[in-house]
C-alpha cells in the first residue's frame, strides 16, 4: 500500500492555499452545522463554558457556539487557522496547531469537540485518549466522523463505484480509515466517560445541495488518485459527477456522520444529561 508525504493532516490533497479549499470546507460545514448544533444544545452547551474546536475548518461552528448558543470561549485548533483570523469574534481564539504532537495541551474544557478529524489520524486511538484527557470534571467530549453506508453489498452504480474509489484513495495517500468509526462508543467508555451515546445523520443527496457540492468538490481534489487505485477511469468519473447533478435522483445513501459523546465525572452517570 502506498502512502505518499501528504503533509500535516492530508495537505497532499486538500491544501489549504488551493483556490476554492475554503468553498468546500464550507459546503461539508452546511451540510451538517445544523445537526452538530442541535448535539451540542441537547447536551447543554452555553453560557460559563469553554470550549475547544479540533479541526475548526473556517469556523461556522467555533461562531455558532459563541454567538448563538451563548458560551464563553472557543479555541478553535487546525492544521492551518487562515480561515479562522477573518474579522474578531470576542471570545474566538485560534491557534495553529499539530493535535498529533507530544506537547499539544491547549488546557481543561467543559467542551471538546472534533469533527472528520481522527478518520484522517493515523494514530487515532492515541488521539482520542488524549482529546478525552482535555475534557475537565462535568464536562464533555464529543467526536463525530464519517461512516459508509455505500458498503460492499450496495449495488454498483456510478455514484458507488466512485466512492468506493474515492476511499481507498484517500487511505493509500493519507491515511484516511473510517472503519473504527462505529466503535466510538465502546472507545468513550474505556477512556473512563459516563452516559455515553451515539446517533448517526445521514444528508440526503439531492442536487444542488451542500452534500451534493461537497462532494463534487472532493472528487475533483482527489480525481488524480482515485485514478490511480485503477478503480475508475474518467469517464465513471464524470458518470458519477452526473448522478450527483441529476434531477432523476440515483446517487443512493451519502456517507453518514456519526457522533458519540461521553462525559467526564468523578460522580457517575447522575442522569441530567440527554
Amino acid at each position: 500500500m502506498r502512502r505518499t508525504g501528504a503533509g500535516r493532516y492530508g495537505e497532499g490533497l486538500f491544501r489549504p492555499e488551493e483556490t476554492g479549499e475554503a468553498g468546500r470546507i464550507d459546503q461539508g460545514a452546511l451540510a451538517y452545522d445544523e445537526v452538530s448544533a442541535a448535539r451540542l444544545t441537547a447536551l447543554g452547551a452555553g453560557p460559563g463554558w469553554n470550549c475547544l474546536d479540533v479541526g475548526a475548518g473556517t469556523g461556522t461552528l467555533a461562531r455558532w457556539l459563541l454567538e448563538s448558543a451563548g458560551v464563553t470561549t472557543v479555541l478553535a485548533v487546525d492544521r492551518d487557522t487562515r480561515f479562522l483570523t477573518a474579522g474578531g469574534i470576542p471570545g474566538l481564539t485560534a491557534l495553529d496547531a499539530d493535535i498529533t504532537a507530544p506537547d499539544f495541551d491547549p488546557g481543561r474544557f467543559q467542551l471538546v469537540h472534533a469533527r472528520f478529524v481522527l478518520m484522517h489520524l493515523r494514530p487515532w486511538r492515541r488521539m482520542i485518549a488524549k482529546l478525552a484527557s482535555l475534557v475537565a470534571p462535568d464536562g464533555v467530549l464529543v467526536l463525530s466522523d464519517a461512516v459508509d453506508l455505500t458498503s460492499a453489498t450496495a449495488p454498483g452504480t456510478p455514484y458507488t463505484t466512485v466512492m468506493r474509489a474515492m476511499w481507498q484513495a484517500l487511505r493509500e495517500t493519507i491515511g484516511t480509515d473510517i472503519s473504527w468509526v462505529p466503535d466510538y462508543p465502546h472507545l468513550l467508555h474505556e477512556e473512563g466517560l459516563c452516559e455515553v451515546a451515539a446517533e448517526i445523520h445521514v444528508p440526503p443527496l439531492v442536487p444542488g445541495s451542500a452534500i451534493s457540492r461537497f462532494w463534487a468538490d472532493t472528487w475533483g481534489r482527489t480525481r488524480g488518485a482515485m485514478l490511480a487505485t485503477g478503480r475508475v477511469d474518467e469517464e465513471q468519473i464524470e458518470q458519477g459527477l452526473r448522478t450527483l447533478s441529476s434531477p432523476a435522483g440515483g446517487a443512493g445513501l451519502s456517507p453518514g456522520m456519526l457522533t458519540a459523546w461521553g462525559w467526564r465525572t468523578e460522580e457517575g452517570a447522575r442522569g441530567r444529561h440527554r
